[in-house]
């Protein structure tokens, strides 16, 4: 037996699906024994209720980490778990710091209610002329999604996306990969010394550096990237030297994110630590972030400070590099082009 409801003794006489999709094990006086709706799956239905401490779950193909949307007692929140660790990438909280009891899928949104059943917040669909069918967490992307039926198309379209760019998603890119402007993915290139030759992009990263020592690794800093993973261990009033140097200790830490703050307030720099690469994307020049990767040592030039190197990164994505080929070939076609056609307009003057 692959599955059971674990009610065994409990005087069911029969099932039934309500109408909101609802599967209820009855007693003889029609009392519930057991509903779907105690154990939702990636999937919450119009009039479904879940209570503080629950979560939806979902498992994208090919890859060991998973999607949690939890409720918690001050927010609800996107997950991406990888092993034991989980970083979150998208929450919403209601205001003047008001707790949670439990969240209810209602006609024109995610309602969230307190412990006396009053709405303190909800997270409001865009589309008001359809109701709400259901919510979902999406297997591949790990974005929430509000959906009602369309009798246009005849399909379930979104009326709310908790992420609406592509590259504010957790595995918008593989390991190691830059999500661009252009929303395409940007391989990461690193200088050899004995090379001088950019890295393959294929080329994996080790993931684990416990064993070879600090004077194994060093840390390099990307230009103008971040990542969209939040709540990663984090120190203040630290430097970006020391906040290097905190990962470079810890063998399990692969990257950090070093902020400035405010720039007339050391004290106001900040250091997070983690131990997943992942969720990187470009960001706009001047946002007083830093983000550091651990690599293997020697695949970097030397920079004047020794605990934190600069690298060189492709930050012109698939998309970006095909679209500066192609203008510049068009350029040199043009320019081309017209040279010959002035050179044969001279010919037939003389």
């Amino acid at each position: 037996m692959g599955w059971r409801t674990g009610t065994s003794g409990q005087g069911v006489e029969r099932l039934q699906i309500l109408r909101t999709g609802n599967l209820v094990l009855l007693d003889v006086l029609n009392q519930i024994k057991w509903q779907s709706f105690n154990f939702p799956t990636d999937v919450m239905l119009w009039g479904q209720r879940l209570d503080v401490s629950t979560w939806l779950t979902s498992f994208p193909r090919n890859t060991t980490s998973f999607y949690t949307f939890e409720i918690l007692y001050n927010k609800v929140a996107l997950y991406l778990n990888s092993g034991r660790l989980k970083y979150s990438y998208w929450e919403f909280k209601p205001s003047k710091n008001r707790n949670i009891t439990f969240v209810e899928l209602g006609s024109n949104g995610l309602e969230l209610f307190d412990d006396k059943h009053k709405k303190i917040a909800q997270i409001i669909a865009s589309w008001k002329v359809q109701p709400v069918r259901f919510l979902a967490l999406g297997n591949r992307t790990g974005n929430l999604g509000i959906y009602f039926y369309s009798s246009t198309t005849r399909k379930f379209e979104a009326s709310f996306q908790a992420l609406n760019t592509t590259c504010d998603l957790p595995l918008a890119c593989k390991p190691y990969g830059i999500c661009t402007f252009s929303n395409s993915c940007s391989c990461i290139g690193l200088l050899t010394k004995k090379s001088h030759m950019v890295s393959d992009c294929n080329e994996r990263v080790p993931s684990r550096f416990c064993g070879g020592g600090t004077t194994q690794v060093e840390m390099l800093e990307l230009n103008d990237v971040v990542t969209v993973l939040k709540d990663a261990p984090k120190r203040i009033n630290v430097t970006k030297t020391t906040c290097a140097n905190l990962c470079l200790n810890d063998c399990k830490c692969v990257a950090a994110l070093h902020s400035y703050g405010n720039y007339d307030d050391p004290s106001s720099e900040q250091c997070s630590l983690y131990y997943l690469v992942a969720g990187i994307k470009q960001v706009e020049k001047g946002l007083g972030l830093s983000y550091m990767v651990k690599v293997p040592k020697g695949t970097s030039y030397h920079h004047n400070n020794p605990s934190v190197k600069k690298w060189v990164l492709i930050v012109v994505g698939v998309v970006d590099g095909w679209i500066i080929i192609l203008v510049l070939g068009g350029l040199v076609y043009y320019l081309v082009h017209k040279r010959r056609n002035n050179l044969q307009g001279t010919n037939n003057d003389t």
